[in-house]
């Protein structure tokens, strides 16, 4: 699912680079969904991207992490504690793409010159999850190794304190938010998940 995901959106986006209508009509522009009721622009920016590198970038990281979830769910569902796995890997990342615009939406409804694209909070909610799932993992930061759990606080942190600045083109919010439901999202399809996290935490 994870590469029919990177596929899918690389083609979107590079038609859209080319195709300013195309781009126009996925962007998420606050004003038109909550004017016009354009609610498809919830889902929509996550398959469009501002430029190459960031569509790159985006894509790497889901297709690292994305591929990890997948086979922790695929675990899962060997375990008996969920089922249907592919069903969950779709919530999660299209629940989290509409989640995660939310509080902008609520913030920009009212400027009609806000606009924002890209997978990111989808992708932050990848990362979470999988760090959810394994703490200790090691991941590469710029090239040095940093413990996942570390990370993702440092991470949560930075987005917080870039939002409130705002100086940025970055959508901070949709970073933080993609985060929590990444990480909140397997405690709520499978409970005694909690317990497994806190177990791996402090190594029990």
């Amino acid at each position: 699912m994870t590469v029919f995901l990177v596929i899918f959106i690389a083609a979107v986006s590079i038609l859209a680079f080319y195709n300013d209508g195309l781009f126009s009509w996925f962007r998420f522009n606050p004003y038109l969904v909550h004017h016009k009721r354009e609610w498809h622009r919830l889902l929509s920016h996550g398959f469009v991207h501002a430029d190459w590198i960031h569509l790159a970038v985006n894509l790497m990281v889901l297709f690292f992490f994305g591929t990890s979830v997948e086979h922790y769910f695929g675990q899962m569902e060997t375990a008996g504690i969920i089922r249907f796995p592919m069903v969950h890997f779709m919530v999660l990342f299209l629940g989290s793409m509409v989640v995660s615009s939310l509080l902008t939406l609520g913030k920009h409804r009212n400027d009609p010159w806000y606009n924002s694209v890209g997978a990111s909070g989808a992708v932050s909610a990848m990362v979470f999850t999988s760090i959810f799932l394994d703490p200790w993992q090691t991941l590469l930061v710029y090239f040095i190794p940093v413990p996942g759990i570390i990370f993702g606080v440092v991470y949560l942190v930075y987005s917080h304190i870039m939002s409130r600045r705002s100086r940025d083109n970055v959508n901070h919010d949709a970073h933080f938010i993609g985060a929590v439901f990444g990480f909140v999202y397997p405690a709520v399809i499978a409970p005694s998940l909690i317990g497994y996290f806190f177990q791996q935490l402090f190594r029990l």
